[in-house]
């Protein structure tokens, strides 16, 4: 777990500390200015830590297992493959997750990355399970936007 020690202060959990940060230095923005934009990306952020990112860690731990079972490897990655049909539609007519880039950009792109990250050297096996189950195949508008991410200049 991420922990943020300023001073006396202790901040734990990636999204806690993006906030912490953003309050703090707050240009550019991570979080939207009005408080039902504040909202959608609060949503997403908690949908994506709570929701998508269970799929790959429950694959990464059944593929550690002594024997893994096929069919639950084949409907986490199934699952995983759906959800990552979201980013998708989320990018109709929209350049950023949530319109203009932001926290939902920043908390979800260390991980959809694997999409197109393809280092023959990096043996992580989450890292693995979302190359193998994350990807731009049909899916032209998730392809850009990671083309666009990875062009910032603090990707």
């Amino acid at each position: 777990m991420p922990v943020l020690v300023s001073g006396d202060e202790v901040v734990v959990d990636s999204p806690v500390i993006l906030r912490w940060i953003d309050d703090r230095f707050p240009e550019p923005p991570l979080w939207p200015p009005t408080e039902p934009e504040r909202s959608e990306a609060d949503v997403f952020v908690e949908w994506f830590n709570g929701v998508w990112k269970r799929p790959p860690n429950e694959l990464a731990a059944e593929l550690e297992r002594d024997e893994p079972d096929a069919a639950v490897v084949a409907a986490l990655g199934s699952r995983l493959a759906g959800l990552t049909d979201v980013f998708e539609g989320l990018l109709a007519d929209r350049d950023y997750l949530l319109g203009a880039f932001g926290i939902a950009d920043v908390v979800a792109y260390p991980f959809l990355r694997y999409a197109v990250d393809r280092d023959p050297t990096d043996a992580e096996l989450f890292h693995q399970v979302l190359r193998d189950h994350v990807t731009t195949n049909g899916r032209p508008r998730f392809a850009a936007w990671l083309e666009r991410m990875s062009n910032l200049p603090y990707a």
